[in-house]
C-alpha cells in the first residue's frame, strides 16, 4: 500500500470506529479534515503556476480523498476495507447511506485518470488534467466538511 495513503487513512490512536467522548470523537475529525485541507492547498499550489507530473498529483489527490471517506466513516462507525482501490473503498463508504453518493461521480472521475494513464491513453484527458484532479479533491472535501458541520460532527 502506498505509505501517502496509508497515513492519510490512519486513524489516531485510540479514537477507533465510534469510541470516546463526542467532543474528542469531534475534535479529531476536524484535525483530519484539516490536514487534509492542507494538503488540498499544497497540491493547488503545485498546480498554480505549470502543468505538474500528473501522476504525482493524481496519486496524492486521490490519497486525500481517500482520506476524507476514512475520516467520515470512521467518525461515523463505517468500516472501509484498507485498499488502493479507490471504487472499493467508496463501495464500503456508501453503504447504508445512498445520499454519500454525491461524490460517486467524483470519485469515478479521478479513477478515469488513473485507468487513462495505465493505458497510455492520455490522449483521453481534459485539457489540464491535473488540476482538475485537484478541483476534484477540493470538491470532495468541501462536500464531506459541509456535511460533517450539517450534521454536527464538528461541535
Amino acid at each position: 500500500m502506498n505509505p501517502n495513503r496509508k497515513a492519510a487513512m490512519t486513524t489516531e490512536a485510540g479514537t477507533g470506529g465510534g469510541e470516546g467522548r463526542p467532543e474528542r470523537r469531534n475534535a479529531l475529525l476536524a484535525a483530519r479534515l484539516e490536514a487534509l485541507d492542507e494538503r488540498i492547498a499544497a497540491l493547488e499550489g503545485q498546480v498554480a503556476g505549470d502543468e505538474p507530473s500528473l501522476e504525482v498529483v493524481l496519486d496524492e489527490a486521490m490519497v486525500v480523498v481517500g482520506g476524507l471517506m476514512a475520516a467520515y466513516a470512521e467518525h461515523a462507525g463505517k468500516p472501509l476495507p484498507v485498499s488502493d482501490d479507490l471504487l472499493e473503498i467508496f463501495k464500503a463508504f456508501v453503504k447504508g447511506d445512498p445520499s454519500l453518493n454525491a461524490i460517486r461521480d467524483n470519485v469515478r472521475e479521478l479513477v478515469y485518470y488513473r485507468n487513462c494513464l495505465a493505458l497510455d491513453r492520455r490522449d483521453a484527458l481534459p485539457r489540464a488534467p491535473a488540476r482538475m484532479a485537484v478541483r476534484t479533491a477540493r470538491h470532495i472535501y468541501l462536500y464531506l466538511r459541509s456535511r460533517c458541520e450539517q450534521e454536527g460532527r464538528l461541535a
